[in-house]
């Protein structure tokens, strides 16, 4: 079976559940009406004895609320996909990355791919959906909670030789700053207090990771064992995914500020009274390239398994906006120098100004 074909059968696949759900509303919802339509003709005597009397709201009708309301939060509430059609070309010829791919978000086409469906090691682009899965799990006034960075977590950091934000053991630090620390310098301490701070646990934390993967479609070709990217046989993805990832995350508001950032400054703590710069140098070092757009938001990773791969959200200069992800790189600059290779060639490219619709 060839990438196309296990492309539609996995599409094929999440209609065939959603159509599911849906027929699964449709029985429930016709069954709870039949039982409503009996309970007010049994009341029907009763009114024409009574003319003042109201009929309260029955059981039956609170129960079709009831699921009405669990059934819709069952089906998807929230869905992206991307397909390959006629005009999906190659990657350039100059990328070294030996996987990636190209999305136009607005259109859901997928412009150019390579090995876009095949299995990948993430590495840290996992923190992605770290993020994504604790930001849906942490109330926005809960940010300014403070956690305390414990010997575990430094621990598991560095005995993994992971890269780290930068805490001490026992330092106090905000919620706000674990989103931050978990993108901009991929700080593994950051992750893992980030998680067990949302889920109690690391691992309770990646069981809701791979609930999310379930909600978005991607369970049948994405898997984590980790919420920092940690190589794993059973820790995998596929570039596709990670760009529907991405979607799932910059859709987010404030994932997509997070990811957005360029630096950022922790908050002053005792270890730290000046707190910390941490930068997402994948941003900063591509801002000054020509990519015929704008990149808005990246996450990197590397582990020798996956070489350095990554992935973006750029935006043209119409204001349209493309996923870009690449893995199997020789180093984080040729990821980079990749990356603005695939933006410069698909990308529109605008020589005058009056050719940007209602820009100057």
């Amino acid at each position: 079976m060839d990438d196309r074909q296990r492309n539609n059968l996995k599409m094929r696949r999440r209609r065939q559940r959603q159509q599911k759900r849906m027929r699964l509303l449709v029985l429930l919802v016709v069954s709870v009406l039949l039982l409503t339509g009996i309970i007010l003709l049994t009341r029907r005597g009763k009114e024409k004895r009574d003319p003042k009397y109201i009929p309260p709201q029955t059981q039956a009708q609170q129960a079709a609320e009831e699921v009405l309301e669990t059934e819709t939060q069952m089906l998807p509430d929230w869905s992206f996909e991307a397909q390959e059609t006629g005009s999906t070309k190659g990657l350039p010829q100059s990328v070294v990355s030996g996987y990636g791919i190209l999305i136009n978000v607005g259109t859901g086409e997928i412009l150019a791919e390579k090995g876009a469906h095949e299995r990948i090691s993430p590495a840290s682009m996992t923190k992605i959906l770290t993020v994504l899965v604790a930001a849906e799990h942490i109330p926005a006034e809960k940010l300014t909670d403070k956690v305390t960075i414990t010997k575990d977590i430094t621990d598991y950091s560095y005995s993994n030789g992971c890269s780290n934000t930068g805490y001490e053991v026992d330092e106090q630090v905000t919620i706000e700053d674990l989103f931050y620390g978990t993108i901009l310098p991929s700080g593994a301490d950051s992750a893992v207090a980030l998680a067990t701070y949302a889920a109690g646990s690391h691992e309770a934390f990646v069981e809701l990771m791979n609930e999310k993967l379930e909600d978005l479609g991607l369970a049948e070709s994405t898997h984590f064992t980790n919420c920092v990217g940690l190589y794993d046989e059973d820790h995998y993805s596929t570039v596709y995914d990670m760009a529907v990832i991405m979607k799932a995350a910059s859709d987010n508001a404030w994932c997509r500020e997070v990811l957005s950032a360029h630096t950022y400054t922790t908050s002053c703590t005792k270890e730290h009274p000046e707190g910390l710069i941490i930068s997402n140098w994948f941003l900063r070092r591509i801002e000054d390239k020509d990519t015929n757009g704008e990149v808005l938001c990246a996450k990197t990773g590397y582990v020798a398994q996956s070489g350095s791969c990554a992935a973006s959200l750029a935006e043209d200069v119409r204001g349209q906006e493309y996923l870009c992800v690449t893995a199997g790189s020789t180093s984080s600059w040729r990821c980079i120098y990749d990356q603005v290779d695939i933006y410069k060639k698909f990308l529109p490219k605008v020589d005058k100004p009056e050719e940007v619709d209602g820009r100057e």
